[in-house]
């Protein structure tokens, strides 16, 4: 999630509260689970909204979720023991 302000003349609808969104004025970029190819324009509002309600988590609480590949030493000491 981060601030952005477009410059071209595009209109988009914010995935939180299905109104129209002007690319002139203030919003943020969202990519859902990190995928960029997802992002999204959203109305400030109803993103700070969104993550009051612990619905919309940021990037450091996501990756935080994901399973860990093991370690390396986890890694080569499975080999060894094979």
């Amino acid at each position: 999630m981060r601030r952005a302000q477009n410059r071209k003349p595009a209109t988009y609808r914010c995935p939180f509260c299905g109104k129209h969104l002007a690319a002139l004025s203030e919003h943020a970029l969202i990519a859902p689970e990190g995928d960029t190819t997802r992002r999204r324009h959203a109305h400030t509002a109803c993103v700070l909204a969104e993550r009051k309600a612990g619905r919309l988590p940021t990037e450091e609480e996501w990756r935080a979720t994901q399973p860990q590949p093991p370690s390396l030493w986890r890694r080569l000491r499975s080999k060894l023991s094979s």
